[in-house]
Order: structure tokens, then C-alpha cells, then sequence
């Protein structure tokens, strides 16, 4: 098995999930406005702090999890967590997956058409060709990949934010001295949390070096910060102009309308459709070796097979999803699963799964077993003079 370095132990489960969550509406801001935004910049710095500690106390759980038990997919993990109930799973996820896939497709076609001036279903077909290729280059390959753009992506959005500051840092900070955090921040932070709980179980797959608990916890909580930092600097960009950003389908482009740099646009939307094409892959990696466990253990064959099958119709289904609009996707599809992610992965594993972790042992390795100290030779010579002189 590949041994990854100690730092790259630590940050690929963070930077992979990260890339996984960072698609559609995070990336292009829709759903850092909706749910963070509204509650003004300091209200949405406080959301995006509980949704972080949510996200970090699930993950640090969730990572321990996995590493006692050994279950590097999230059927195995669901049906060791809920027996035979860890089906239900599968049919949230499952609408997840549509849900999440329609998002990505429909902003790839919102960029094409803004960029080229084309039909948007070609951003959706550029889209799904780089699903497909990055899927069936293999396990290895997407951890990498998702790896190493995640630092792409978090350098364009540092030089991104510096842009905004440098034109706009008064605007900012002006909204910052407002301090206004309207009513409603914790539960919109705890809320935009739930329904994305279901990106935890689709990172398993990177957590295959944890040795120790230690690790498996400090990889959790790297997780939670990686995962809403981007957000932290999207929104202090909003802070710009937050009213605008508001009243935007993709805030991101209402910015940099402003701001009046098209190289760091072009910039920044080749980051971001290349952070689609992660998202969609991770959800569609994630389903594949759920099926591959559950219908072709023992047949690598007929899953290799199957595999660019399963990818295109995935794929596919992805392009219809999108018709509805990246809007009424966010607004009406999201708060629906987020009670399936909550009923069946994130209370069961914060309790139930706590409860296992501590019965299967301490995170330690087991201590060897003492073997009985041998008498000396001499007191058992002594032992046998005594009983002689009894008898």
C-alpha cells in the first residue's frame, strides 16, 4: 500500500473534501449569499464559524470511525453504524448525487454562455467529459488531483480577495465596523451544515494511512477549517457590496464586475470549472465503489466493465437534473435532504458510532500479553525439600 508523508496525511482528507463541497453554488457564492450573506458579514463569519465546528466535530468522529472499523466506503461504514437500516442511506445519498450534479452542469452552462457567448449545454458537455476521464483514471489518481488543485484554488482566491481589498478595503471594513449579525445566523450555519454531511462519508477513501486516533481526530478538525475557508474569503469579498451580491444569481460575477480585472474572471472560472468537475467526480467515485462493494465484490473484471457505464449514465442524469435551474435547485432541493443527512448519518454517528468507537478500545495499540514469570529453580527446589520433610 502507498505510505503518504506525515503533512499529506493530514491534508488530503481536508483538501479533498473541500474540493468535493466547493462545487456549483459554493464556488460561484449563490449559497454563501443565501445562507450567510443575508445575515450580514459579521452574522455570516459567525454561520460559517458553526457550520466549520459542525462539520470538524462530524468529521473528527466520522474519520475515528472509519480507521477503528476499517470502512473506507460509506456503505460499509452505514451498514456497521445501522445494520440493515444503513440501506435508507444510500436513497438520501443517492438524491444528493442528482441534486448536487444538476448544480455543477447548470453553473458550467451559466459559465459557458457568460465566457463564449455558447449554448450552455456546451459547458455541461465539457463538464461531464472531465467527470468521466477523472473518475475512470482511478482512486489514486482523483486523490491527487483533488489534492493539488485545492492549493490552485485557494491561491486564485487569496489573489482574489487582495484584488477586492486593495479597490474596495474601505467598503469592507466599513461593513465589518457595522457588526451587524441579524437573528437566525447559528441555525442558517447549522443548517447549510446538515445537508452537506453527506460530503463527509464520500471522502473514506483518503483516510486508508490514519494509524492513530490522534491522527484520525487532528485530520477531522483540519477538515471542518479547510472546508469553510474558501466561503470566509468569498464572503469577505461580498462585504464589497454586500446588497448586490444579494440580489445576484452568481455573486462571484457581480464582484468582478466592479472590480473590472478580466484576466483574474477568466482566472478565477477556470478554477472554479475545475472544481465542478471535482465535486461531480467525487459524488460519482463515491457511488461507484458503493456499488462495487455491494454488486461486484470478487468480479474486478465485470467492474471494470461496468465502470465508464455507470460514469456516462451518472453523467447523463446530471445534464437533465440541471434543467431546473441552479436557483430552484439551491432554494428547494438542499433543505429536503438535509433531514435524511441528519436522521441517518449525523446523529447515529455522534452517538451510536461514539459508543462503538469507545468499546472497540482507546485508539492505542493493544498492549502485548505478559506471560507468567517463571519460579526460580532454586525456590522450587526449596518448595520440594519442604513438602518432603511434611511427608
Amino acid at each position: 500500500m502507498r505510505r503518504q508523508r506525515t503533512w499529506t496525511r493530514y491534508l488530503t482528507p481536508g483538501l479533498v473534501l473541500q474540493s468535493v463541497l466547493i462545487g456549483g453554488g459554493y464556488g460561484t457564492g449563490a449559497e454563501i449569499a443565501r445562507y450567510f450573506g443575508r445575515y450580514g458579514l459579521l452574522g455570516g463569519l459567525l454561520a460559517l464559524g458553526a457550520a466549520a465546528a459542525a462539520w470538524a466535530l462530524l468529521c473528527a468522529v466520522t474519520f475515528e470511525f472509519a480507521r477503528t472499523f476499517r470502512t473506507y466506503d460509506y456503505g460499509s461504514m452505514m451498514k456497521r453504524l445501522l445494520g440493515p437500516a444503513g440501506r435508507l442511506y444510500d436513497l438520501c445519498f443517492c438524491a444528493m448525487l442528482l441534486l448536487v450534479l444538476g448544480v455543477v452542469n447548470a453553473t458550467a452552462g451559466a459559465m459557458a454562455s457568460a465566457l463564449t457567448g455558447l449554448p450552455s449545454w456546451t459547458g455541461a458537455a465539457l463538464l461531464s467529459g472531465g467527470v468521466v476521464l477523472l473518475v475512470l483514471r482511478g482512486t489514486e489518481a482523483m486523490e491527487r488531483a483533488l489534492s493539488l488543485w485545492a492549493y490552485a484554488l485557494y491561491a486564485v482566491y487569496l489573489l482574489f480577495l487582495a484584488a477586492v481589498f486593495l479597490r474596495f478595503g474601505d467598503a469592507v471594513a466599513a461593513e465589518l465596523r457595522r457588526a451587524e449579525a441579524a437573528p437566525g445566523w447559528l441555525f442558517s450555519g447549522l443548517k447549510y451544515a446538515s445537508y452537506n454531511l453527506l460530503c463527509v462519508s464520500m471522502v473514506l477513501y483518503t483516510l486508508r494511512d490514519l494509524k492513530t486516533r490522534r491522527e484520525a481526530v487532528t485530520c477531522g478538525v483540519l477538515a471542518g477549517i479547510l472546508g469553510m475557508a474558501p466561503g470566509a474569503l468569498l464572503l469577505l469579498a461580498m462585504g464589497s457590496g454586500l446588497p448586490a451580491a444579494l440580489a445576484s444569481e452568481t455573486p462571484v460575477t457581480a464582484i468582478f464586475q466592479r472590480l473590472e480585472q478580466p484576466w483574474l474572471y477568466v482566472l478565477f472560472e477556470i478554477v472554479l470549472f475545475g472544481t465542478l468537475v471535482e465535486t461531480a467526480a467525487g459524488f460519482i467515485k463515491a457511488l461507484e465503489d458503493r456499488l462495487e462493494r455491494a454488486f461486484f465484490r470478487g468480479r474486478a473484471e465485470a467492474f471494470r466493465l461496468a465502470r465508464p457505464l455507470i460514469t456516462g449514465a451518472a453523467a447523463a442524469l446530471g445534464v437533465c437534473v440541471s434543467t431546473f435551474g441552479l436557483t430552484e435547485l439551491i432554494d428547494k432541493g438542499y433543505g429536503a435532504i438535509c433531514y435524511g443527512a441528519l436522521a441517518l448519518f449525523a446523529l447515529p454517528m455522534l452517538t451510536v458510532g461514539v459508543r462503538m468507537i469507545r468499546r472497540a478500545g482507546n485508539g492505542r495499540a493493544p498492549a502485548r500479553k505478559r506471560l507468567p514469570r517463571r519460579k526460580p529453580a532454586v525456590l522450587l527446589l526449596r518448595r520440594r525439600r519442604a513438602l518432603q520433610r511434611l511427608f
